[in-house]
């Protein structure tokens, strides 16, 4: 099968850089996974003078920069002068090479990839990933897009009501979850050093609503134990970082600032290690569309707590493989969080189950698979 992505990686103005790099993440992984069978291309804007035209990123896959306004990162309201430029040169190569299926990702992607595939006749599927729908313009778009296209695909089931209640006809979304680097992340493997305390974990951003401040008024109530936060600037020091700054204050505001320790952004190659360590994870974001962390938490085998928000309620199953708790209630997520350290057997029955449960449902094999299905569908109904 010869397919084609197309992906913007432009930010909306509501995004993290994280979840656009999470999304990234997530695209090149499939990729990579489906060009050990099939031909794959992604299409991209070069948003960079280091940016070469072609390159092979691995056997089957090949990353193609095409010049659609300035070499430099654009936020999506700039770009949008440039999609006209972007969906020409798309027409352009498929025209020399027309793909048998197109997967674009982000709305401003699937605008660039009707517009090249004008005339084609090619199946065209489409994800939206983690972007609010608030603005009534862009909704308006979306739901155009996704009514064009012969899927959407969504990242979890809140996403999928989310679509719904935007007007795509269910019959037309398939959900296939964000994987995980099951290889990678695995029970077996090196931990972090570590003392003798109980060891709570928090992996990403430090902006409020991401849930360090949570994790922070939790350990309040878990006398003896210490949290390390993974994210951030790098190195780790609040001096020169608001939101770094801003859970110190906190920390030192309910006394707990001696058994918090900020180590700043850990490359995501350490993060098993990292996770290895810890007896719980704490993944307590008040939104959580990809879920990554929890995933690569249970991965590791190791009992997560996850705010019962997004993705979260897909991956993790309350009591099981993992605790769901309210995203803002820390003495809650306190007391359950001390009941699960004060029983090491129940930990360890979570970390096999979560751990089986990451590796079954959602290495990036399973998922390739899932998202090939949703394609030949497609080109099945396209005939």
């Amino acid at each position: 099968m010869n397919i084609a992505f197309v992906s913007s990686d432009a930010p909306s103005a509501s995004q993290s850089r994280a979840d656009v790099a999470a999304q990234h993440d997530h695209l090149m992984a499939v990729a990579r996974e489906l060009g050990r069978e099939h031909k794959v291309t992604i299409y991209t804007r070069r948003n960079s003078e280091a940016d070469r035209p072609k390159v092979r990123v691995s056997p089957g896959v090949t990353l193609e920069h095409l010049s659609a306004g300035p070499a430099e990162d654009l936020p999506e309201e700039r770009l949008l002068p440039y999609l006209s430029d972007l969906g020409d040169q798309l027409m352009l190569r498929w025209g020399q090479n027309r793909p048998d299926v197109i997967h674009a990702h982000s709305w401003t992607g699937g605008l660039a990839a009707i517009a090249g595939a004008s005339g084609l006749d090619v199946p065209f599927t489409q994800t939206f990933g983690a972007e609010p729908t608030g603005d009534a313009r862009k909704a308006r778009l979306r739901r155009a897009i996704g009514m064009r296209a012969s899927a959407v695909i969504a990242g979890c089931g809140d996403e999928e009501s989310s679509l719904i209640r935007l007007g795509v006809p269910r019959r037309n979304i398939a959900v296939i979850p964000y994987g995980v680097d099951v290889e990678r992340f695995r029970r077996q493997g090196p931990a972090a050093t570590r003392g003798a305390r109980p060891r709570l974990l928090h992996v990403g951003q430090l902006t409020r609503g991401k849930g360090a401040h949570t994790a922070v008024r939790v350990l309040e109530g878990i006398p003896d134990a210490e949290l390390v936060i993974a994210g951030g600037p790098v190195g780790g020091g609040p001096e020169h970082d608001a939101d770094a700054h801003s859970i110190m204050l906190l920390a030192k505001e309910i006394g707990v600032q001696d058994r918090v320790t900020l180590l700043g952004r850990v490359p995501h190659a350490s993060v098993a290690k990292l996770m290895r360590s810890a007896d719980v994870v704490l993944s307590l974001p008040r939104e959580a569309p990809t879920g990554v962390v929890a995933l690569e938490a249970m991965a590791c085998g190791v009992p997560v707590v996850a705010s019962a928000v997004g993705a979260h309620l897909d991956s993790v199953v309350d009591g099981v493989t993992g605790l769901l708790v309210p995203a803002d209630r820390p003495a809650q997520i306190s007391r359950l969080t001390r009941a699960l350290l004060a029983d090491p057997t129940r930990r360890t029955a979570l970390g096999f189950a979560g751990a089986d449960r990451a590796r079954s449902r959602y290495s990036w094999e399973r998922i390739s698979q899932e998202l090939l299905h949703v394609y030949e569908n497609a080109m099945a109904t396209r005939h």
